[in-house]
């Protein structure tokens, strides 16, 4: 029988627009735990490496670099702040050219394998919550407790059409609704970590929820996991 890791660790994965990057942040704050945002790490890896001049096909090089960063990921603070070498970088790695250098570095195995390890690391006391995409499945099997937020295509559109309009950018609805469609086939059919809930996941529909009802719901699954 494999050793019970002595730190415990929440994953909450699920598709874009699920609420999982707010969720799991607040989560995070209410149980004074550690915060990993995973899908952030490559498009933190793409920003660094144009800084110092690496570029995005060497392997070598940016499996060094992985493991130089100062990455953080604030729970404490209000908003998604991140930190890369104690710079905010929050609207920097969010853009169009962040990316796509992500997707870049993304198809490097050894950048994965580099990064697999980075994400394992930010499991130190008192515990910690990973946002992610194959957080139960992949980094960390063993987890206390597997979430997998879900809502209907339909339902993720809204949310991003709203938070693009309140960030002035003003998207037709049926665009961003095509585009996650294809997203989700794209996450869902890949070889490599496909996006799926772990067997020992608790399946959370968040279609018509809002935050505060999602996290009762999240927070009380917890609780039972972490206080059987």
């Amino acid at each position: 029988m494999a050793e019970t890791h002595p730190v415990p660790v929440i994953t909450i994965d699920g598709p874009s627009g699920s609420g999982k990057g707010t969720i799991s942040r607040l989560i995070a704050r209410q149980l004074g735990y550690h915060f990993l945002d995973s899908g952030a790490l490559y498009r933190l890896l793409a920003l660094a490496a144009g800084r110092r001049g690496v570029a995005l096909d060497d392997e070598a090089g940016l499996v060094r670099l992985s493991k130089e960063l100062d990455i953080r990921f604030p729970a404490e603070t209000e908003g998604d702040l991140v930190l890369l070498d104690d710079q905010d970088v929050t609207d920097q790695i969010r853009t169009e050219a962040a990316g796509g250098g992500a997707s870049r570095v993304a198809v490097l195995p050894a950048v994965r394998e580099a990064l697999l390890k980075r994400q394992r690391a930010f499991r130190t006391e008192p515990g910690l919550v990973a946002d992610g995409r194959d957080m139960g499945t992949v980094v960390f099997p063993d987890a206390n407790a597997k979430i997998f937020l879900t809502a209907s295509a339909e339902e993720r559109a809204r949310r991003r059409c709203n938070q693009l309009k309140e960030n002035g950018i003003d998207l037709d609805y049926e665009d961003v609704l095509a585009d996650i469609q294809a997203r989700d086939e794209r996450d869902s059919s890949r070889s490599v970590a496909p996006l799926k809930p772990a067997e020992d996941a608790e399946l959370i529909d968040t279609t018509g929820l809002d935050i505060a009802a999602t996290i009762e719901r999240v927070h009380d699954f917890i609780k039972n996991r972490l206080n059987p």
